[in-house]
């Protein structure tokens, strides 16, 4: 019996501890906060920068130069002169060019059409006589630029119109007075080609020398109706010298050939000669005075490079300051008359004296 308390006693006591034991509170676990996770910020991005759209250059125009001159480019005169112009433009612009020679009036029309219908967007026309066909065909291509010659500025040009003023009348006004003040009979004839406006204007620029010099020097005006023609200025020459002229002013091209024939035939008197647009003294170095000398390398290059800058079209006069001049030293004359010359040059140049420009119509009897 005592055994079984004792064992009662055991077992209570065993109970009784896993009781305690079972009720003993555990310590929990300390709180732990949840990690804070922060957003990552985003990538750091430039802004996209506003952009325009890209231009698109457009090329540069190419500009292709047909001139059309109305003689032989042979003639070492007028027509050389173009020539030597169109073929330096080419090689300072680099610019093609092309040439048609001796076309005549009724011609020039299809020529320009013909060199338009090939791509030659530049036309230029040596010539006064060419003026009214080539104004009225700038008004049909207005996508063409053209290039005109003229002694009077055109009214109402086209916007594509490049008009060269020539200005004959300036040159020759130092031409008559270089003529009066060398003649010793007192007698000077003008002998031209065509009896065209600007030549009226060279003979009134003579005669303007002459009266603002207070000469009584005597002018006789002819015309051969021909530029080229030797055969018809000899035949006038000799009229003239025959006459007492003792200096002739020559405004012809091949045909100033001629001229020089008569003037070196003449044996009983001294016959002087003035030429134009180029160096004549080896046709007769003991007869010759001077020359106006024109150069048409300058304004063409000008010209074509305005044209090339967007300008295509504006108005180009010449003179003493731009593309002519007076072939100096004067020869076969005095160090007075070439002195007296020279001074009335720089008149002219710089304003003092103002050259009339005048075409009235000359008659001859």
């Amino acid at each position: 019996m005592k055994s079984k308390v004792l064992f009662l006693t055991s077992v209570i006591l065993v109970l009784s501890m896993l009781l305690a034991a079972c009720a003993q509170p555990t310590a929990a676990p300390a709180p732990t906060e949840a990690p804070v996770v922060e957003p990552e910020a985003p990538a750091a991005t430039e802004a996209p920068v506003a952009t325009e759209a890209p231009v698109v250059e457009e090329p540069a125009k190419e500009y292709k130069l047909a001139a059309i001159f109305p003689g032989v480019i042979t003639d070492n005169d007028y027509n050389t002169l173009a020539y030597v112009g169109m073929t330096e433009a080419q090689k300072t612009l680099g610019i093609e060019a092309v040439y048609s020679e001796s076309v005549p009036v009724p011609d020039v029309d299809r020529a320009m059409r013909e060199y338009i219908d090939l791509g030659y967007n530049i036309i230029w026309t040596h010539g006064g006589q060419f003026i009214n066909q080539t104004v009225e065909l700038a008004k049909v291509f207005p996508d063409v630029v053209f290039i005109a010659e003229g002694d009077a500025p055109v009214a109402d040009a086209p916007a594509n119109l490049w008009f060269i003023d020539r200005n004959f009348n300036i040159g020759f006004y130092g031409i008559g007075a270089a003529a009066a003040l060398a003649s010793e009979t007192g007698k000077i004839a003008y002998l031209g080609g065509q009896a065209l406006p600007f030549s009226y204007q060279e003979v009134h620029a003579i005669q303007q020398a002459i009266a603002d010099l207070g000469s009584d020097v005597e002018l006789v005006p002819v015309w051969t109706a021909d530029f080229n023609d030797p055969a018809k200025t000899r035949q006038l020459a000799d009229a003239l010298i025959a006459d007492g002229v003792d200096v002739i002013m020559g405004s012809v091209n091949l045909g100033m050939v001629g001229v020089f024939e008569a003037a070196k035939a003449t044996a009983d008197k001294k016959i002087l000669i003035t030429a134009k647009y180029s160096d004549k003294t080896s046709f007769g170095p003991d007869n010759y005075i001077t020359a106006l000398l024109y150069d048409f390398s300058k304004p063409l290059v000008d010209i074509v490079t305005k044209i090339q800058a967007g300008e295509t079209g504006g108005y180009y006069p010449l003179g003493f300051d731009t593309g002519v001049k007076l072939q100096l030293p004067l020869q076969n004359v005095t160090p007075e008359v070439a002195a007296q010359v020279d001074e009335i040059i720089q008149k002219v140049t710089d304003g003092t004296i103002v050259v009339v420009k005048d075409s009235t119509e000359i008659t001859t009897e």
